[in-house]
């Protein structure tokens, strides 16, 4: 079974985003492993919370820029 495994700021992503993310990942899965594939392909998002992660040696912050507006 194919699974995926995306990481991504809480509140970076709506809910549309997150289902063209998980179409467009497993279209991908099919190409490589054929359409046999597709019923058996995992797709799972985790959002991670602000403070939980770090980057260039710092906790991150999404910062309100980058944040959903409104979940689709």
């Amino acid at each position: 079974m194919p699974f995926v495994n995306i990481k991504t700021p809480e509140g970076a992503l709506s809910r549309s985003q997150k289902e063209e993310i998980v179409h467009r990942a497993t279209d991908m899965l099919v190409e490589y492993f054929t359409e046999a594939a597709r019923p058996h392909t995992m797709v799972l998002i985790e959002e991670v919370k602000d403070g939980g992660y770090g980057r260039a040696d710092e906790i991150f912050i999404l910062p309100d820029a980058y944040r959903v507006k409104e979940d689709s």
